[in-house]
């Protein structure tokens, strides 16, 4: 996620790209989004949803305008390189006029980070053929301290991505096979509330269950972090399709729900005070900033890839909007799960227990196939941040310290609490907030300085962003760091009133 320069990979179509775009964004966050719909309010809600699509869609623009800068950089760095090489075999090969050919290579070096790109056709130049990741464009525009606040950032959302992990895998089996056993069988999406210290099975609490499977889900699951696991093709196609069919059941059910006069829901317009969480939700629901690099470079055509990210947004906004709107009409505000999936393991919304327990245990499979990449990329960006220039780790510190520090402060959060709503909004509320507003906001301002630096202020990058006016920046600059000041302040208030 946050590596160096790595080969483009296999091309695919742009309408391939705009399909791998889609499913990345589309994950787990949509899962929590309709309880969150639900607290704030439908109106307010969809307000939100198309403005932080909006912002969203801006930064993407913003990160794919950096990439083709460091494209162009990384490409304007080897032929000076190559001019240099050419330049030493020159003088070493005992021509006479020297001291004419000196100066004439003085001279050329002075003018050629202007003139040699205008000769070669500077729309060429900003092509993106290479996978530059976003730590690596840090490298490349910021300073030493931006370099490690961006680590930071990234390492803050991975903790948090794997503490979701790892508390809704445990809740979902919890909720599953507690209520397969006892008295309130299939009674998971019922109006009835279970407390956590309600009985599981026999002596055995809900809660107990729950640190139960959050300890076996550890065991099974953690050592993988102390070694490599990279995502196969085929487990991608698998975790997509499950993702697919429990999404569209989901939305199935519902409406067949509805049209039969069996909805419940009596969702308001506006509650102000869900919105706290109804803004991480949104903002880790739209989140793919941090893995443009690996989607938009191998796509072959990139001449309107604008347009497809822009269609993509358009897709995913009608999705979730449709997917939030058939749950809040069609279940009562208190009855909606903070796992989604959950509503639908009632005997009386499905009959079919295949389908209950499928839709029950979805996050299970995907999650499960998730964290380990997840747990990985975060030790590796560990690794990356107190890394030093030839230096290496011993082997304690490599293959010990640096995965149990990833491990263990995910696990410990899981134990504490199992509240997905909270979770996944304070992830997205700081975290995401700023891996999705602030760092593409520094890229595009500092990528664009420097292609001025470098090129001179008459080369214009063929995948400049639509919002290329620096209104634009200071906006998405001013709304992040408003973000961090009004989910802080609401956070403090509620706290205070309890």
């Amino acid at each position: 996620m946050a590596g160096g320069i790595t080969d483009t990979g296999e091309l695919y179509s742009p309408y391939v790209g705009l399909v791998y775009m889609f499913n990345l964004i589309v994950g787990t966050g949509a899962l929590t989004m309709p309880k969150a719909f639900a607290t704030a309010g439908w109106l307010v809600s969809l307000i939100l949803l198309m403005f932080l699509g909006f912002m969203s869609y801006m930064t993407t623009t913003f990160v794919v305008e950096a990439m083709a800068a460091a494209n162009a950089q990384l490409r304007w760095k080897r032929m000076e390189k190559r001019k240099e090489d050419d330049e030493d075999e020159d003088s070493s090969s005992g021509v006479s006029d020297s001291d004419v050919l000196l100066q004439d290579g003085y001279e050329r070096a002075e003018t050629r980070p202007i003139l040699s790109v205008q000769r070669r056709g500077s729309a060429n130049i900003f092509e993106i053929t290479e996978r530059v990741e976003m730590g690596q464009m840090a490298s490349m525009f910021f300073n030493k301290v931006g370099v490690n606040l961006f680590y930071f950032c990234i390492i803050i959302y991975l903790y948090g991505d794997l503490a979701i992990y790892a508390a809704a895998v445990p809740v979902s089996l919890m909720q599953v096979t507690c209520s397969v056993t006892g008295n309130h069988s299939c009674s998971v999406g019922d109006s009835t509330k279970y407390n956590d210290t309600d009985k599981c099975w026999g002596p055995i609490r809900r809660i107990d269950a729950y640190r139960l499977y959050l300890a076996a889900f550890t065991l099974l699951l953690g050592p993988f972090t102390f070694f490599n696991v990279q995502k196969t093709k085929y487990l991608q196609i698998m975790t997509s399709l499950m993702r697919w069919i429990a999404f569209i059941l989901m939305i199935i059910l519902a409406l067949i729900r509805i049209s039969r006069g069996q909805a419940e829901g009596h969702p308001s317009m506006a509650q102000l005070s869900g919105i706290r969480n109804l803004f991480g939700v949104c903002v880790y629901s739209f989140m793919c900033q941090h893995s443009l690099p690996s989607l938009i470079t191998p796509i072959s055509k990139k001449k309107h890839v604008n347009k497809l990210v822009l269609l993509d947004y358009i897709l995913i906004l009608a999705f979730y909007s449709l997917l939030s709107f058939t749950a809040i009409y069609c279940f009562r505000n208190d009855t909606l799960m903070d796992m989604y999936t959950l509503n639908f393991t009632n005997c009386e919304i499905i009959s079919v227990a295949f389908i209950r327990y499928f839709l029950g245990l979805f996050p299970v499979f995907t999650i499960s196939t998730n964290f380990p990449i997840i747990a990985v990329t975060l030790r590796n960006n560990w690794k990356t941040l107190f890394h030093r220039e030839g230096g290496t780790y011993p082997w304690v510190v490599d293959r010990i310290v640096f995965p149990a520090i990833t491990l263990i402060p995910p696990v410990l959060v899981a134990f504490c609490t199992h509240d997905l709503e909270s979770l996944v909004g304070i992830t997205g509320a700081y975290a995401g907030n700023g891996i999705q507003y602030l760092i593409p906001a520094f890229l595009a301002y500092c990528s664009r300085k420097d292609t001025q630096l470098v090129f001179g202020s008459g080369t214009v990058n063929k995948h400049l962003s639509p919002f290329r006016h620096s209104f634009w920046i200071v906006f998405v600059l001013i709304w992040g760091f408003s973000c961090f000041i009004f989910v802080t302040a609401n956070i403090v208030l509620s706290e205070s009133k309890l």
